[in-house]
Protein backbone atom coordinates (compact mmCIF):
# COMPACT_ATOMS: atom_id res chain seq x y z
CA UNK A 1 0.00 0.00 0.00
CA UNK A 2 1.58 3.39 -1.07
CA UNK A 3 1.34 5.91 1.65
CA UNK A 4 0.56 9.47 1.40
CA UNK A 5 3.58 12.16 0.40
CA UNK A 6 1.70 15.20 0.79
CA UNK A 7 1.33 16.86 4.37
CA UNK A 8 -1.54 16.46 6.79
CA UNK A 9 -3.87 19.29 6.95
CA UNK A 10 -4.16 19.18 10.67
CA UNK A 11 -0.68 18.69 12.48
CA UNK A 12 -2.40 17.65 15.57
CA UNK A 13 -3.75 14.80 13.83
CA UNK A 14 -0.23 13.75 13.06
CA UNK A 15 1.02 14.35 16.40
CA UNK A 16 -1.76 12.62 18.28
CA UNK A 17 0.16 8.93 18.06
CA UNK A 18 2.84 10.57 19.82
CA UNK A 19 1.60 12.68 22.77
CA UNK A 20 1.29 11.43 26.22
CA UNK A 21 -0.63 13.74 29.02
CA UNK A 22 1.13 13.21 32.29
CA UNK A 23 -2.33 14.53 33.54
CA UNK A 24 -4.41 11.78 35.61
CA UNK A 25 -8.34 12.30 34.97
CA UNK A 26 -10.08 12.84 38.19
CA UNK A 27 -11.79 9.61 39.26
CA UNK A 28 -15.71 8.48 38.06
CA UNK A 29 -17.75 8.66 40.66
CA UNK A 30 -19.24 5.31 42.42
CA UNK A 31 -23.09 5.06 40.89
CA UNK A 32 -25.21 5.89 44.26
CA UNK A 33 -27.97 2.48 44.99
CA UNK A 34 -30.94 4.65 42.92
CA UNK A 35 -28.93 5.07 39.73
CA UNK A 36 -27.36 1.02 40.64
CA UNK A 37 -31.03 -0.09 41.10
CA UNK A 38 -32.28 2.00 38.18
CA UNK A 39 -29.58 0.42 35.93
CA UNK A 40 -30.47 -2.99 36.98
CA UNK A 41 -34.59 -2.47 36.68
CA UNK A 42 -33.45 -1.45 33.04
CA UNK A 43 -31.47 -4.47 32.34
CA UNK A 44 -34.34 -6.32 33.50
CA UNK A 45 -36.68 -4.92 31.88
CA UNK A 46 -34.66 -5.25 28.48
CA UNK A 47 -34.17 -9.23 29.06
CA UNK A 48 -37.85 -9.76 29.87
CA UNK A 49 -38.74 -7.87 26.62
CA UNK A 50 -36.58 -10.22 24.81
CA UNK A 51 -37.28 -13.36 26.13
CA UNK A 52 -40.95 -12.50 26.09
CA UNK A 53 -41.06 -11.87 22.01
CA UNK A 54 -38.73 -14.98 21.55
CA UNK A 55 -41.73 -16.93 23.62
CA UNK A 56 -44.52 -15.63 21.51
CA UNK A 57 -42.48 -15.85 18.63
CA UNK A 58 -41.40 -19.10 18.60
CA UNK A 59 -44.99 -20.60 17.56
CA UNK A 60 -45.18 -18.45 14.54
CA UNK A 61 -41.98 -19.62 13.16
CA UNK A 62 -42.49 -23.18 13.86
CA UNK A 63 -42.73 -25.30 11.07
CA UNK A 64 -44.49 -28.43 12.37
CA UNK A 65 -48.14 -27.78 11.67
CA UNK A 66 -50.53 -30.48 10.63
CA UNK A 67 -52.96 -29.60 8.03
CA UNK A 68 -55.70 -30.05 10.29
CA UNK A 69 -53.86 -26.94 12.24
CA UNK A 70 -54.56 -24.86 9.18
CA UNK A 71 -58.02 -23.23 8.76
CA UNK A 72 -59.35 -22.38 5.41
CA UNK A 73 -62.13 -19.86 4.91
CA UNK A 74 -65.58 -20.41 2.67
CA UNK A 75 -64.36 -18.23 0.13
CA UNK A 76 -61.41 -20.74 -0.72
CA UNK A 77 -63.68 -23.76 -1.13
CA UNK A 78 -66.10 -22.48 -3.67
Amino acid sequence: MFRRREPVPFAFLQEADRFRSNVTPPPRPRPSRNEWAGRALIGVTVVAGLVGSLLFGLPALSAHQSPADIQHSEASTR
